[in-house]
């Protein structure tokens, strides 16, 4: 038992290391936070496109369905190692194959790429759920005030949507903040491979264990808010609902 307390929950090594783990955890903060905010949009996108009438633009939505499945079913690992080690060698201009923005080195970068475009397409998905739960009779209600597929969209269907699907969202974005973890894998120095390399040269773990009570600060508030948004929906649900009515 002193051998794995020793190994894991060495208070004085985390200590020594508190700031080096702290530093990393906060690129991954920023990782997430600007990542999240673009798979947020970029699902919506997708999410609309998908849901476009017609049948001239069939090929779109044809296209925004093969994009969301590919990009659901292939890791994000493989994501982030095939835009780290392609994009750098296309014919790009070079602040977009090699991208160093507001001071971030490049691998921060193809992080953000990789999970936008990966968490784009399950964000698109929980989108699309909340557009099909928004009654038809919403979409019929304003065509026939004299709007259009986008003016409804925007002002009657996906106001409700969202408001449906933002525990679905946070949830998805915790996943996402977990998954930042990856981007150690291109020498991004975010706090897993802080707290790695601390434990190649201390030969201990304590380091990635200050990491993950890093996360768990974080996550479970973020994870008890997706509860109680659940718990409220459904109490919204039953008081509308014909039963909670009689």
């Amino acid at each position: 038992m002193n051998e794995i307390l020793d190994q894991y929950f060495d208070v004085g090594l985390m200590a020594d290391n508190f700031d080096a783990v702290l530093e990393g955890f906060w690129i991954t903060i920023q990782l997430s936070v600007i990542a999240g905010a673009l798979a947020l949009l970029w699902g919506l996108v997708l999410a609309v496109l998908r849901q476009l009438p017609g049948r001239p633009l069939l090929p779109v939505r044809l296209a925004s369905v093969a994009y969301i499945d590919v990009f659901r079913g292939v890791p994000l690992l493989i994501v982030i190692l095939l835009i780290s080690g392609s994009l750098p060698f296309l014919p790009l201009p070079e602040a977009v194959r090699i991208p160093r923005w507001f001071g971030k080195p490049d691998p921060f970068w193809y992080g953000v790429m990789a999970l936008t475009i990966t968490y784009g397409a399950y964000m698109a998905e929980v989108y699309r759920a909340g557009i099909e739960a928004v009654p038809a009779g919403q979409t019929e209600a304003a065509r026939s005030l004299g709007m259009s597929h986008g003016q409804t969209m925007r002002h009657v269907i996906l106001p409700q949507a969202i408001r449906k699907v933002f525990a679905p969202l946070l949830n998805d974005f915790i996943a996402l903040m977990k998954d930042t973890t990856l981007v150690s894998v291109i020498a991004l120095n975010e706090v897993a491979l802080v707290g790695r390399d601390i434990q190649s040269s201390d030969f201990n773990s304590s380091a990635l264990t200050l990491g993950a009570l890093m996360f768990l600060v974080v996550t479970l508030p973020l994870a008890r808010l997706v509860d109680r948004l659940i718990a409220r929906e459904k109490g919204r649900f039953s008081r509308t609902s014909p039963r909670g009515a009689a």
